[in-house]
C-alpha cells in the first residue's frame, strides 16, 4: 500500500501541540562525569569553597610582602628568617601572603636576600577564588558544559544528576548520511542514542526494526515520502497511532508525527536537509520537554537582506553571521554547503510573509 499525503498539510504548531501533549520531564539520573557532557543538569550539589585555603599559584618562595619594602636587584634586602619554598598548589604557610619567583631570592649559605618587592596576594590563589562557597556545579535546566565538568572534578565529584532522554533511531536503507548526521547531533545534545537499521525498505522490516521500545522517543529516518518504496509511516501505523503525516513545513514537508504507545515518535525524511529541518522544528521541542531544558539561547541581529516566505507554510532559514548581521543563506531548500556554513536557524511561521532587510531576527544558534 502506497503512502499518501492528506489533501491539506497539517500546520506545524498543530502537530507540535499534539506531539507534546501529556509529556513531562523525565526523572533525573546520576551519570559519571565522562557521560554527563551535554546532558541537561537536574539539580547539582552546592560546593564548598575552593581552594579551601590560600595556595601557591606557582613554584617559589613564600614571604610576607610587608617585609620586602625597598628590596631590588640594586639594593638586596637581607632576610631575618629563611623563606619557605612552596610548589604550585601547596598551602601558603601561616604569616606569609605572597610567593616570589625562584630568582627573586638569592641564597648565600645560611643567608638569604630578596631582590624584588611584592604585594599581598602576588603569586597566591586566595581561598575561595576558584569556586565560591555554596556555588552549584551547573545551572539546572542548562546543558552540562566542559567548564561545569571542570568544577565538578576539582570539587571531587564523580557523578552529576542530569536528565538524558533515550533516543531510538531506526534508519531506513538509503538514508545513511542523514542517519549519521542526526545521531551525531543527538549525542552532542546529550541524548543516549541507540541506532538500528531496517533490513529493507518495506513496512514489515521497518516495523521489526522498531523492536521493543525501551526508550523515551523514537525517530525514523527515510521512507516518509510518497514514493513506491516509502513505507516508514505505514510501519508506524502498524505499531501505534500516526498523528499527522505531511506538515506545512519546508524543508521537511513529508515528516510525520506519531505515538507508539506512550512514546512520541517523529518520522524524518531521508534527505539530510529535510531531516535536519524537521529535527529542529519537531524533535528539539520534544527533547526540551523531556529534559526540562530552559529555553534555548537565541541571538538577535538585524537581517542583512530580506527574507520572503509563503503564507501558510512554516519555513526555516539558515543564517550566517556577517558584520554583526544575519546573512540569509537558504530558505525552504537547503544546499548541503549552506548547512555546513550556517551559524543559526530561524523559523518563519506560516502566518508571516517574511522579514524586511534590517529587521531584527531572533535566531537559534547551530552550536551553543
Amino acid at each position: 500500500m502506497t503512502q499518501r499525503l492528506p489533501p491539506s498539510l497539517t500546520p506545524l504548531d498543530t502537530a507540535l501541540v499534539a506531539l507534546l501533549e501529556g509529556l513531562g520531564p523525565l526523572a533525573p539520573v546520576e551519570l559519571p562525569l565522562t557521560e554527563a557532557a551535554g546532558c541537561i543538569a537536574a539539580g547539582t550539589p552546592l560546593l564548598a569553597a575552593y581552594p579551601p585555603h590560600d595556595i601557591a599559584a606557582a613554584d617559589g618562595w613564600a614571604l610576607c610582602a610587608n617585609d620586602l619594602v625597598g628590596a631590588s636587584a640594586y639594593s638586596p634586602l637581607p632576610l631575618a628568617t629563611m623563606p619557605a619554598w612552596v610548589d604550585a598548589g601547596d598551602a601558603v604557610p601561616r604569616g606569609r601572603d605572597c610567593v616570589l619567583d625562584a630568582d627573586a631570592v638569592e641564597m648565600s649559605g645560611p643567608l638569604a636576600q630578596v631582590l624584588a618587592e611584592a604585594v599581598p596576594g602576588q603569586g597566591v590563589r586566595r581561598a575561595g577564588s576558584d569556586i565560591g562557597e555554596r556555588r552549584s556545579v551547573a545551572i539546572e535546566g542548562h546543558p552540562v558544559s566542559p567548564a561545569a565538568l571542570l568544577l565538578a572534578r576539582v570539587a571531587g565529584l564523580d557523578r552529576l544528576s542530569v536528565r538524558r532522554p533515550r533516543l531510538h533511531i531506526v534508519n531506513v536503507p538509503g538514508a545513511a548520511a542523514a542517519m549519521h548526521m542526526i545521531a551525531d547531533v543527538a549525542r552532542t545534545a546529550g541524548l543516549h542514542v541507540q541506532t538500528r537499521e531496517a533490513g529493507t525498505r518495506d513496512a514489515a522490516s521497518i516495523t521489526e526494526a522498531l523492536g521493543d521500545l525501551d526508550c523515551d522517543l523514537v525517530v525514523t529516518i527515510g521512507g516518509s515520502g510518497v514514493g513506491r518504496r516509502d513505507a516508514a509511516v505505514t510501519a508506524l501505523a502498524r505499531r501505534g497511532d500516526v498523528i499527522a503525516h505531511g506538515l506545512a513545513l519546508q524543508p521537511g514537508r513529508t515528516a510525520a508525527v506519531a505515538r507508539l504507545g506512550k512514546v512520541p515518535t517523529v518520522a524524518l525524511p531521508g534527505s539530510p536537509d529535510h531531516a535536519l529541518a524537521a529535527w529542529f522544528a519537531l524533535v528539539l521541542p520534544l527533547i526540551g520537554r523531556l529534559s526540562a531544558r530552559r529555553p534555548r539561547r537565541q541571538l538577535t541581529l538585524p537581517l542583512a537582506r530580506k527574507i520572503a516566505s509563503s503564507v501558510g507554510i512554516a519555513e526555516i532559514a539558515l543564517l550566517a553571521e556577517e558584520h554583526h548581521a544575519w546573512m540569509p543563506l537558504a530558505v525552504g531548500e537547503w544546499p548541503l554547503q549552506a548547512i555546513a556554513r550556517a551559524d543559526a536557524w530561524l523559523i518563519i511561521h506560516g502566518s508571516s510573509e517574511g522579514f524586511a532587510a534590517g529587521a531584527p531576527a531572533d535566531a537559534y544558534l547551530m552550536r551553543e
